[in-house]
């Protein structure tokens, strides 16, 4: 359902909090005919970052191998360029220009009337799990996952929180989860781990029926801190600048993030030691014999995140320009590899360009159930199935993002981006993936054609605001 313009919401609020969600209807599809889900989400993992994608220098050789069973795809993209948005664009099947959180300060919170992708599948009879970070609601609000969806839930629930690797506690539904190896500064609980623990644990109890396991990690983001023997294995590659975990970030965001003396080798540690938990994962599908009849997703929220991570030095984002929090290419395009043993062909790349806002419908055509009205997004289900030849997987007209006054259009191979300022730039993406050569210029007819849609596809959202202050010693 999309959001109503905010002057007509604040009008019915009241009526949209009190009227229970629509219901999903579910096809009529045997249980033990549907498969299960399982979608890992890294966090700011760049285009370039795994070596299915071009990566030399750190290992990931369980999301190689995850490709190499699966299909691949060249042209997928995140929701935005930042985390929440893009996760908001996930969940909802709505593009940024309708999707309702549009700002990334961390607990902006879905409404009870937004409905979700685990809402979806729940109604269609799936047991629906959430483990790692949400950013979509914090602690008594309307955006919490048990309130959007999701039967159980453990991690962290406000963005900025996810940003510390060893905080005091955690949240497991609605109570806190303390993590008494971390108190008073200790790093005695590495919550990836945690985390990890906790999905495994629930594909454990809901083996004999359909579910959905949502596993969006906190790495490697930005702190780079992790148990020593995931970085050993890269000390002393690198030349190292010690980095003194004073960030620099704006006020009331994290400004230490923990100092690290070897930063590209803790970066190089901490991805490895994430490909780790993915095989981790992947091992007690096949220990189960869960794997024929699980669909497994693997992505990234958005481009690689500047900074000590040193994106330049590992060419994270690849042959692509920018990194998080820009429109260009290396923000917004992910890895996504999708793995289902004889129903999706093994070693497969494909090109065809999908986004977040895709994920619902997919995944709701994958479980049959049936698709909310209003979605943006469309189901690549076929395009996932397709044996290697010609496809018959309908084509998006236009991919939209936004983010901080700018907006982009994807359209067969143009893309536009209209800078807050208002200046032009075209690519042609076929010819310029690295988005070199500005033809605004040159194609006029069609920059201004794109630059209509921009218009067209954004509504205004209702206010971004925060529950509370943003503090990032709450979390400490």
């Amino acid at each position: 359902m999309r959001h109503q313009l905010w002057a007509y919401a604040c009008a019915v609020v009241t009526l949209f909090l009190a009227t229970p969600k629509p219901s999903v209807t579910a096809a009529e599809t045997g249980a033990a005919e549907r498969p299960n889900i399982v979608f890992i989400m890294a966090d700011d993992l760049g285009y370039g970052h795994l070596g299915c994608y071009g990566q030399t220098t750190i290992r990931t050789p369980r999301l190689n191998a995850l490709a190499e069973s699966g299909v691949r795809f060249t042209d997928c993209y995140a929701g935005c360029c930042v985390c929440a948005p893009s996760r908001s664009v996930l969940m909802t099947g709505l593009h940024g220009g309708h999707t309702p959180v549009r700002g990334n300060t961390g607990g902006i919170a879905l409404a009870d009337d937004d409905v979700t992708v685990a809402e979806v599948l729940k109604s269609a009879g799936y047991a629906t799990g959430l483990f790692g970070k949400w950013g979509l609601g914090e602690y008594e609000t309307t955006g919490v996952p048990y309130r959007q969806g999701f039967d159980e839930f453990f991690g962290y629930l406000h963005q900025i929180h996810a940003h510390f690797y060893y905080p005091p506690y955690l949240w497991h539904g609605e109570q806190r989860y303390e993590l008494p190896g971390n108190a008073h500064g200790g790093r005695g609980q590495y919550t990836h781990d945690e985390i990890v623990a906790k999905a495994l644990d629930f594909v454990r109890r809901h083996r004999e029926e359909p579910f959905f396991l949502y596993v969006p990690f906190a790495v490697p983001h930005y702190e780079l801190l992790l148990p020593e023997e995931s970085q050993r294995p890269y000390a002393g590659q690198f030349p190292e600048t010690p980095y003194t975990g004073r960030g620099g970030r704006p006020p009331g965001y994290p400004s230490d993030y923990g100092a690290q003396a070897m930063p590209r080798a803790a970066t190089a540690g901490v991805i490895t030691h994430m490909d780790r938990s993915v095989g981790r994962l992947l091992d007690l599908l096949d220990e189960l014999e869960l794997a024929d009849n699980t669909i497994v997703f693997f992505t990234s929220d958005n481009g690689a995140t500047p900074g000590p991570s040193d994106p330049d030095f590992f060419e994270a984002c690849g042959p692509l320009r920018g990194t998080k929090m820009t429109l260009y290419e290396g923000g917004l395009r992910v890895p996504m590899i999708v793995r289902w043993p004889g129903r999706i062909a093994a070693g497969r790349v494909s090109d065809h360009a999908w986004t977040f806002a895709d994920v619902l419908p997919t995944l709701a055509e994958l479980a049959g159930a049936n698709v909310p009205d209003g979605m943006d997004g469309h189901s690549v289900a076929t395009e996932l199935c397709a044996d290697g030849g010609e496809s018959e997987q309908a084509e998006h007209d236009y991919l939209y993002w936004e983010y901080d006054g700018g907006r982009a259009v994807r359209a067969g191979d143009w893309k536009l981006i209209r800078s807050a300022d208002g200046a032009l730039e075209l690519y042609d993406l076929a010819n310029d993936v690295g988005e070199r050569c500005n033809l605004a210029e040159q194609q006029r007819d069609e920059a201004a054609r794109l630059g209509a849609y921009l218009d067209e596809a954004h509504v205004e959202p209702p206010p971004q605001i925060e529950p509370a202050p943003i503090n990032a010693r709450r979390f400490r």
